[in-house]
């Protein structure tokens, strides 16, 4: 690797020097300008022209003097005046960079609107209801929920399984892949739910995927026609409110209590057109209450009822189910309504892109055709390296550390939290243990205007009141502190405090 760097290194080096070389001895030297000032002009405008990119190391003075034919001192000049209008960053002795400005660019308008088709109902819904997504560009990331501790997971080890992989991989399997997932694979889930979270399928039940957001699109799809209804927890994850939203389905928000959605308090017109229903019962996102073994009695009854299907999204279940022995309503399920989802890419990393489904069987053809027509399958490197991470014992090696990490942070972030917020932010006490805290505003700060001021400081939060389907009478700010190391949490509190103080 380090061989490849150096390598990578001198061929960009020999091409800016030629480049440089090239343009300078073209370029007509005006009447009494100085040698450095003509050389400053032509890197300015390769810079300009953005023939120079941003963060390209320029060659060595002494370098580039030889090549030209001048003197070292005349090149350090022409640095100078570069570094002067902000063109590059550096000083002699040490290298100089290119620092690029921001270039804007006025995109063309057509000239008529008319003369190209207009958007679908559905891409119309899409893009209007982008804004309930939250954010996933984010570079920072603390306190950005849905992240687990990055700085844990056992890079060297997933490399090793990967290097592996391509050194014996046979031609065959660079060819299309199963659209559910590679069958070793899809029964080590099994497997592992069935340890794990008391989950038994059989390996055909189980579907690999990109993530939730990928899973409640294709069950969306496969079951929503317009104006049919899609009944939610209220408050939940604005993704969910998002997709079934822009998919043109009537919304039925159901209010949360100590003991999960108040199923039974769905208007009976809606009951009847309702086709799918989200609940998250282990952990509900974003209060973390955890649904009572009568309430989810009761959400199996009325499903059955109004012939409704349960999508079931148990999105932290290694984390959320070690305090309770509440079984899944995919277990408690009779009549084979419930799809389960899960992710890795909380418990690993985002970057993974690998979740799963468990559907009942009768429902397996047709979300296939789903995949099919759509991102057809999941990297086959990453399933079969994730495969062998199962196999040798490394992913439940890893979530005794995830636990473990996460329970350290926790505390410390509950602990400087409540020192530094007492009487301006109330923070929540879940019933299921999680990797994002809530907190409720005391105060009349609108908590997404708050969210702004925290993402000018790179302090990433998401608003509570996103999290609700209609009108949100309650603001709060919710916490992903697992991605921050200990050190990183204590600081960004004291940050955040001296922000809240500023603002009284």
């Amino acid at each position: 690797m380090a061989d490849q760097y150096h390598t990578n290194k001198d061929t960009n080096l020999k091409a800016g020097l030629r480049k440089i070389e090239l343009s300078f001895r073209a370029a007509g030297k005006k009447e009494g300008e100085k040698k450095y000032h003509l050389l400053f002009r032509v890197i300015k405008e390769l810079i300009l022209n953005g023939e120079m990119p941003d963060q390209f190391t320029l060659p060595p003075s002494r370098m580039l003097a030889t090549s030209l034919g001048i003197s070292r001192s005349t090149v350090i000049r022409a640095y100078e005046t570069l570094k002067f209008e902000t063109l590059i960053t550096g000083k002699a002795g040490s290298g100089y960079k290119i620092k690029a400005p921001e270039i804007r660019t006025v995109k063309p308008v057509p000239p008529s609107t008319d003369n190209f088709p207009k958007l679908s109902k559905a891409g119309n819904a899409f893009y209007s209801n982008i804004n309930l997504i939250n954010s996933t560009e984010d570079e920072s990331i603390a306190f950005r929920p849905g992240l687990p501790p990055l700085d844990i997971f056992p890079v060297t080890q997933w490399k090793r399984l990967s290097n592996n992989y391509w050194r014996h991989i046979s031609l065959s399997s660079l060819s299309y892949s199963a659209t559910a997932g590679i069958r070793a694979l899809k029964q080590n889930i099994a497997d592992y739910l069935s340890v794990s979270r008391g989950v038994h399928c059989s390996a055909e039940q189980v579907f690999v995927v990109s993530g939730s957001l990928q899973s409640l699109y294709i069950i969306g799809k496969a079951f929503l026609d317009p104006g049919d209804v899609a009944v939610l927890e209220n408050p939940t994850f604005p993704n969910a409110h998002s997709i079934f939203k822009s998919m043109l389905a009537e919304l039925a928000p159901v209010d949360v209590d100590s003991e999960g959605i108040m199923i039974n308090s769905v208007d009976p017109q809606k009951a009847r057109k309702a086709k799918i229903l989200h609940v998250t019962p282990s952990c509900h996102y974003p209060t973390g209450r955890l649904m009572s073994r009568n309430r989810r009695l009761e959400v199996l009854k009325w499903a059955r009822e109004n012939k409704c299907l349960i999508i079931e999204n148990d999105y932290e279940h290694e984390i959320a189910n070690r305090r309770n022995s509440e079984p899944s309503l995919f277990t408690l399920d009779e009549d084979q309504r419930t799809i389960f989802l899960g992710t890795f890419n909380r418990l690993l990393h985002p970057s993974l892109r690998i979740g799963y489904m468990v559907v009942p069987l009768h429902l397996k053809d047709v979300l296939d055709a789903l995949m099919r027509h759509s991102h057809r399958f999941v990297s086959p490197s990453i399933q079969v390296v994730l495969n062998h991470f199962i196999e040798k014992q490394l992913l439940w090696q890893h979530v005794n550390n995830l636990v473990e990490e996460v329970d350290a942070r926790r505390d410390v972030f509950k602990k400087e939290f409540h020192s530094a917020f007492d009487g301006k932010l109330t923070l929540l006490e879940p019933d299921s243990p999680s990797m994002q805290l809530l907190a409720k505003i005391d105060g009349d700060i609108r908590d997404r205007d708050l969210v702004q001021t925290l993402n000018k400081h790179r302090i990433i939060t998401h608003a509570y009141s996103k999290c609700f389907i209609g009108e949100a009478n309650e603001n709060g700010l919710i916490f992903g502190f697992s991605p921050a190391r200990i050190p990183v949490i204590k600081n960004r509190i004291g940050q955040m405090n001296r922000i809240f103080t500023n603002l009284d």
